[in-house]
């Protein structure tokens, strides 16, 4: 027996369960909350199941309906991988794309990436998860972002890595340190000055000393802690110098803070996208991770043309 609902019975479904409110959704597909009413509860009698649990100020899926949701979504992204093309259906369908990331690449490059993401695909909402490497790598592991911006992941079987670009550690003080007027720094001198350092569970911080095992003379940390932008807070107060990846600087002509480049050694590290290697992903999660692909190489391209 065919059931009596059609394509936009369920387009106004996934409204609701996305927005949780009745009169948000029904404005987002452009009909009256009272049609829209009649949509979902038409939906309902042909289901036999009620999907929505309603209040006055919320709307909640019931155990059914987030079951339903979940089905539905692969249902209407694998009907996506036919449309997309269409001219104009890429703009009118909603959905959601999650992203792992360590937070010196959402400033320096994911910001300007989900910015034309939204230009190209305005109703599609980009959930960021911002975290250390090792929580970003084992978000995408375990399937709980789509994809993710990392520099940890090339090493794991089950985990795809795509390079993206490589770039320094540099030394971070502030305009007015001894270090400041230097064209470049040893880590040997960076001893001698106060030093923060990151938190031993940081990716960055486990790649540094790898990198700087056996070496003479390296820094020993005055201050220690987890994430970057408090590193970059405490160089910016004037407590000692930091060491961080380029793109987790702020912008050269910040007024405070400079970088410097470090030598004996250098240090670098590769960042890229990760994504496991058994799944596929949805048609707007791949277009995020493409357009990611695609803006660093015109990066790179423009950098290439800038270059004397």
């Amino acid at each position: 027996m065919a059931m009596n609902f059609d394509l936009n019975d369920l387009l106004a479904f996934r409204a609701v369960a996305e927005l949780g409110n009745f009169r948000k959704a029904a404005e987002s597909v452009h009909i009256s909350q009272p049609a829209f009413s009649r949509r979902i509860d038409k939906l309902e009698e042909a289901l036999g199941a009620r999907l929505l649990e309603r209040t006055t100020r919320r709307v909640n899926l019931t155990t059914v309906g987030r079951d339903f949701d979940r089905q539905l979504r692969q249902i209407l992204d694998a009907l996506d991988t036919t449309l997309l093309g269409i001219r104009g259906v890429a703009a009118t369908r909603m959905g959601e794309v999650t992203v792992a990331c360590v937070p010196s690449a959402v400033n320096y490059f994911l910001s300007g990436v989900i910015a034309a993401y939204h230009q190209r695909y305005p109703k599609i909402r980009v959930r960021i998860m911002d975290d250390s490497a090792n929580e970003v790598l084992t978000a995408v592991a375990r399937g709980e972002a789509d994809f993710g911006l990392n520099f940890v992941g090339s090493q794991e079987s089950d985990v795809e890595f795509e390079p993206l670009l490589e770039e320094h550690f540099v030394a971070a003080c502030r305009r007015d340190h001894p270090l400041a007027g230097k064209p470049q720094v040893s880590w040997l001198e960076l001893a001698q000055y106060d030093y923060i350092s990151a938190g031993k569970t940081s990716g960055n911080r486990l790649l540094l000393d790898q990198a700087l095992a056996g070496a003479v003379g390296k820094p020993h940390s005055m201050y220690e802690t987890q994430h970057g932008t408090t590193m970059i807070g405490l160089v910016e107060a004037g407590l000692g110098v930091a060491v961080v990846p380029s793109m987790a600087m702020p912008a050269a002509d910040h007024p405070l803070l400079v970088s410097v480049p470090l030598v004996d050694p250098v240090v670098k590290r590769k960042m890229g996208l990760i994504k496991r290697r058994s799944s596929v992903l949805t048609p707007a999660a791949q277009q995020l991770y493409d357009l990611c692909a695609e803006m660093q190489v015109k990066s790179r391209q423009t950098t290439a043309l800038e270059t004397p």
